[in-house]
């Protein structure tokens, strides 16, 4: 089988290198296209994945909504000699339009209800539409749900393990309180006219009295926090909030990683409560907080750190929900194999998709 797959963002690489490492030991070809956000081509060279380099939307939604077209040229392009049997990306145009030219299926993940214009762009072109079932929008008769989150293809215990070797690189151990935070740079096509936290150096100030803040920032820092920026390699990250006491932060994906992880986790944008993953992480797991403000987050983050709750009892609020999601690589697996078989049994029998069940290839 000749499978392409589609990286526009670091949580993508994330969400796939997997399933490309496992169709590859079951004898299957995969091309990987990539395009430039943030550390994704830098993730994909860490992990050893080459790909075909597709450049840039550029950073500003007039560039955006002009290179579109030709980001589809440069997909085709990419991939018309490899003669794919099926094409899969998470929210991705080009791969949808680009599967369409070529007359074979693209398979499309998504979890974010807010991306009207990606879903307007891709949906009517994919061949399949995978949403976790906590998803609250309506895609149509080409959607079908998965139990569980896309943060769950890389950090399923099936998968993943960490790795504390980088506490030692930023001369942490397991014992010392951290908070990790994220600043994003909000130009996403969905992002646009968002917020996030406002006074990110008050946020900091306030925070380091608890125990030591290491920033992550997709763009340039104030002088004041440019001492707490880490330098760790991006693919170590995972183990990083595995071991942090806290995550605050305006990147979701990370906020939905830190929760899935078992840390304590604080989400702060305007977007707050209008993804069905968030909200579930919330209200039936209690294991990630949103707010739309920055200063009342730090309100819940400060109780969280004055009465920190033991270990123990954040892993079995992570197991609770481990219970009852899924290993999503071995669904990706499984469903890529089988499809279009797949697509039809996931529709009739949506129960058969749970932890126990036979199209686990893990």
């Amino acid at each position: 089988m000749r499978v392409v797959v589609d990286i526009n963002h670091p949580g993508h690489v994330h969400y796939f290198k997997n399933f490309i490492w496992e169709m590859r030991q079951r004898g299957h070809e995969v091309l990987i296209t990539a395009s430039h956000k943030d550390v994704a081509t830098q993730l994909l060279q860490l992990y050893g994945l080459e790909y075909f380099d597709l450049g840039s939307y550029g950073s500003s939604l007039l560039q955006k909504m002009v290179n579109i077209p030709i980001m589809d040229v440069k997909m085709y392009r990419a991939v018309k000699n490899f003669r794919p049997d099926i094409l899969l990306g998470f929210s991705s145009i080009r791969a949808a339009h680009a599967s369409k030219v070529l007359g074979v299926p693209a398979v499309i993940f998504d979890d974010t209800e807010h991306a009207k214009w990606e879903h307007r762009l891709y949906a009517p072109f994919a061949a399949a539409i995978l949403t976790p079932s906590c998803f609250h929008k309506d895609l149509g008769k080409k959607q079908v749900r998965f139990n569980g989150y896309m943060e769950l293809a890389a950090l399923h215990p099936a998968r993943f393990r960490p790795d504390p070797s980088v506490l030692q690189e930023l001369g942490l151990t397991e014992d010392d309180a951290f908070i990790v935070v994220r600043f994003v740079s909000w130009d996403a096509n969905h992002d646009v006219g968002q917020h996030g936290i406002r006074d990110k150096i008050g946020l900091v100030k306030a925070l380091e009295q608890y125990g030591r803040v290491l920033i992550t920032s997709e763009g340039a820092l104030p002088p004041e926090l440019q001492p707490h920026q880490i330098r760790v390699s991006p693919e170590k990250l995972h183990d990083l909030l595995y071991y942090a006491t806290l995550y605050v932060g305006e990147g979701g994906t990370t906020a939905a990683e830190a929760a899935v992880l078992g840390t304590p986790s604080i989400f702060v944008s305007s977007l707050a409560g209008t993804m069905g993953n968030f909200i579930e992480l919330e209200e039936i797991y209690d294991l990630l907080y949103s707010f739309t403000e920055g200063d009342v987050a730090l309100g819940r983050a400060i109780e969280i750190l004055q009465v920190p709750a033991s270990q123990e009892k954040w892993r079995n609020k992570r197991d609770r929900l481990l219970k009852g999601k899924i290993d999503v690589t071995a669904l990706m697996v499984w469903f890529i194999e089988n499809y279009p078989w797949s697509f039809e049994e996931m529709k009739e029998h949506p129960e058969m998709q749970y932890p126990s069940a036979s199209w686990d290839v893990s």
